[in-house]
């Protein structure tokens, strides 16, 4: 028996219709959707510093470039319009928010000064730690064994891992109900650790990124595909009314920025910004335009964990 309205995350009917022809980037034939800007404003800040010579912020303002990495998949954090190459979500807001601190300007001036990356779960760490990136924003949960190889700012973020399945499909209630099933996640998460301890039975598969799993349940090849709620949130939306959350999240996600390892003082300057936009409302703003627009209630920001 299907259970009642309510216990799921579903999108249906007109309500997808009206909320995806708002959002930029629109896609009917690709299932993506493209979160619109939101550091708007118009107000001119001016450039930061002085720095300390050799300091990362030294290095970006002297190149002129924050190199960024994050994902180019995920509605609502990180998506890449395919026509005009503009990268857009709740990631990259605050990644834009970070550079104004270093160049001023104006958020829609700044997003000139930035080059995104595309950084998927399994290259975040090698990109940090051989200066490919200057910091990764890209749903990236702080942990003991990641903070063994780099270090976070933040966390920003704290998202909940749960599960999407098709709409029609009640036999997955929980995380339990994933043994003996073929689950997808990508290689290198915490969804995946995650998974396996949970459910230990089920058949892990493993894709670079979150839409290829996606790909593989509306194909049938996977039952269910588990990473954190807003992610599969996004994805929810992207596809219409074909899939829904079963909405028992079973762990806690803080997401971090990632840095180099030893980079304390790029590290304290970040945390610094995360405190500033959480304060101006700012952080607010830039979650109600892109993860606001996927269903999800603005929560009250985190509390910045500057661990020695």
């Amino acid at each position: 028996m299907r259970r009642q309205p309510g216990h799921r995350f579903r999108i249906v009917g007109g309500a997808v219709v009206v909320v995806l022809l708002v959002l930029a980037g629109c896609s009917s034939d690709t299932g993506t959707i493209e979160s619109p800007g939101t550091t708007g404003g118009g107000n001119v800040r001016p450039a930061g510093g002085p720095f300390d010579p050799g300091s990362v912020m030294a290095t970006v303002a002297d190149r002129g470039k924050l190199i960024v990495g994050t994902k180019f998949d995920q509605p609502g954090f990180g998506l890449k319009d395919p026509t005009t190459g503009k990268v857009q979500g709740f990631d990259v807001e605050v990644a834009k928010l970070v550079a104004l601190a270093i160049f001023g300007g104006t958020p829609e001036a700044v997003e000139g000064k930035i080059e995104f990356v595309e950084t998927v779960s399994k290259n975040r760490e090698p990109y940090i730690q051989t200066d490919r990136v200057d910091m990764v924003v890209a749903t990236y949960t702080i942990n003991d064994a990641r903070k063994q190889v780099i270090d976070f700012a933040g966390p920003y973020f704290v998202a909940q891992q749960d599960i999407m399945v098709k709409a029609d499909d009640d036999s997955i209630k929980g995380v339990d109900d994933l043994n003996g099933k073929s689950v997808c996640t990508v290689l290198g998460s915490t969804s995946e650790k995650n998974l396996r301890a949970k459910a230990p039975r089920a058949n892990v598969v493993l894709f670079d990124v979150y839409s290829t799993c996606a790909e593989a349940l509306a194909d049938g090849r996977v039952a269910a595909v588990t990473t954190d709620s807003p992610i599969l949130a996004g994805l929810v939306k992207a596809r219409g009314s074909a899939f829904e959350l079963v909405k028992n999240p079973f762990s806690d996600e803080p997401y971090g920025i990632g840095v180099k390892k030893g980079a304390t003082e790029w590290r304290a300057f970040i945390n610094d910004q995360l405190d500033a936009m959480f304060a101006s409302g700012e952080w607010k703003a830039a979650f109600e335009a892109s993860l606001g627009q996927i269903g999800l209630d603005t929560p009250e920001p985190p509390s910045v964990d500057r661990y020695p």
